[in-house]
């Protein structure tokens, strides 16, 4: 079957139609198609958002291990806080040491068993043995450099599955402060290496500041700058361990609404999260919260710390006081924060037009993303068609999804006589034929595991 496929915002539809040669398929013999519209308020288990559990990984020169059974059901991203203190002279009391080939091989052997059970993963690293919270223990810069390397040689297979990298490796817990080589000097060029090396994945630092430096600003310069796609910073993004913890989040900003002002644009397509902290903060009240976590696009946040503040969130309501989704009202904040992080698109419209004998399909869909968030990664795109017993009969490669609210897909498709459902798959990878890392949609009725698809409506063949 030869397929022709298009992505595209409506506008373009019909001019794209004559170039894919269904010209006798239009937009005014489509179906709008009989759909749940409405967003549901299920949770939905979407990659790279959401909350996640973090997995302590010890790596030393013999390999890494870690808790294989906190990789589970619950949770589809995962923190990973990787301790390679082994390789640091400060830790080993013998000498700064290159990352062994059994080291590197034990990382790219988790991060591909997170792949193969379709899971997600932060990756962050530091030289705090057991992640104890101990400062200075870091090797020299250039063996520091010499680690990134390396280590991106891993990471970069893996694109798909790393949500980000956490610059880390400086100071306690790879928080990136509290460290003798706290500073710009260090900073930046640990910064660079990764930028440079890696191809798809998103790296982190742990305040503005940090990225002020590498782009070579200053904090004042920030209000009226932007990073231009063609950038190497426009990878550069934050992780916030001080989450609302006080006015400047413990130190992560100098100037509170200017930072979050520049940071929005960066956080626009790329990943934001952290930990919440210090529960007598009024930051995390639901009703002073969700603005700026809509302002921020927050994508992900620690389930376990502090706890004190996600038991908070369990314990009170999102009300009209805190936003105007009246169908989360009575709901708890939890599951309202829980909903939103990252990217949640619900189809508002699907039209379906075929040509006379069927072998022409052409999809338009409206999509809202309602999360805070946006998707931060392209999907490829395939129609999916299934018989009335849930069976595929065909799969049409269909181009790609890059977040888009307005989208329109044609290909050809040669089905026998009888009624067909249409699914549309969003996919992030494959493994084995199977599709990995697909994007649900916010509507009832409309998800199939199965076909790990979303249902956007019905053809006939006859």
């Amino acid at each position: 079957m030869k397929i022709k496929a298009i992505t595209a915002c409506f506008a373009a539809f019909v001019a794209a139609i004559a170039i894919s040669g269904c010209s006798d398929v239009t937009p005014e013999h489509g179906e709008v198609q009989p759909l749940d519209y409405n967003e549901s308020v299920a949770a939905i288990d979407n990659p790279d958002a959401g909350f996640y559990r973090p997995i302590y990984v010890r790596v030393t020169e013999n390999g890494v291990s870690y808790n294989e059974n906190i990789v589970n059901a619950s949770a589809r991203l995962y923190h990973l806080r990787c301790d390679i203190s082994a390789f640091s002279a400060a830790v080993n009391g013998v000498a700064d040491k290159p990352l062994t080939q059994a080291a590197l091989g034990g990382l790219n052997d988790m991060l591909a068993y997170l792949r193969a059970n379709d899971k997600n993963a932060v990756v962050r690293f530091a030289y705090d043995s057991e992640y104890r919270g101990e400062a200075n223990k870091e090797p020299t810069l250039p063996v520091i450099l010499q680690h990134v390397e390396q280590l991106c040689g891993v990471l970069d297979d893996y694109s798909a599955t790393v949500t980000a990298v956490e610059t880390g490796l400086i100071g306690p817990w790879g928080e990136m402060h509290t460290s003798a080589i706290a500073n710009a000097e260090h900073i930046t060029p640990i910064v660079d290496a990764f930028l440079t090396r890696l191809s798809n994945v998103p790296v982190l630092v742990r305040t503005p500041k940090m990225i002020y430096d590498y782009i070579g600003i200053t904090g004042d310069d920030a209000e009226d700058y932007v990073v231009g796609a063609s950038d190497k910073a426009y990878y550069l993004g934050l992780y916030n361990d001080g989450y609302l913890g006080s006015d400047t989040d413990l130190d992560t900003y100098a100037d509170r609404d200017r930072d979050i002002a520049f940071l929005s644009g960066q956080t626009a397509h790329l990943p934001f999260g952290g930990e919440v902290t210090v529960p007598d903060s009024t930051l995390h009240d639901i009703d002073v919260c969700v603005p700026e976590m809509f302002r921020i696009h927050l994508s992900y946040l620690n389930l376990e710390w502090d706890n004190r503040v996600i038991d908070k969130w369990k314990n009170s309501l999102y009300t009209s006081d805190s936003g105007n989704d009246k169908a989360y009202y009575g709901k708890t904040a939890f599951e309202y924060i829980s909903n939103r992080m990252g990217y949640r698109f619900v189809i508002k419209k699907s039209i379906i037009g075929v040509n006379d004998d069927a072998s022409e399909v052409r999809v338009e869909l409206d999509l809202e993303n309602v999360g805070f968030g946006n998707m931060n990664k392209r999907k490829r795109a395939a129609l999916v068609f299934a018989d009335g017993n849930g069976e595929i009969k065909a799969v049409e490669q269909a181009g790609e999804f890059a977040g888009e609210t307005k989208v329109a897909y044609s290909a050809s498709v040669e089905l026998e006589s009888g009624d067909y459902d249409v699914y549309l798959r969003l996919y992030g990878d494959e493994l084995d034929g199977a599709p990995l890392y697909c994007v649900r949609f916010a509507n009832d009725g409309l998800w199939n595991a199965n076909i790990k698809a979303n249902k956007i409506g019905s053809v006939k063949k006859r």
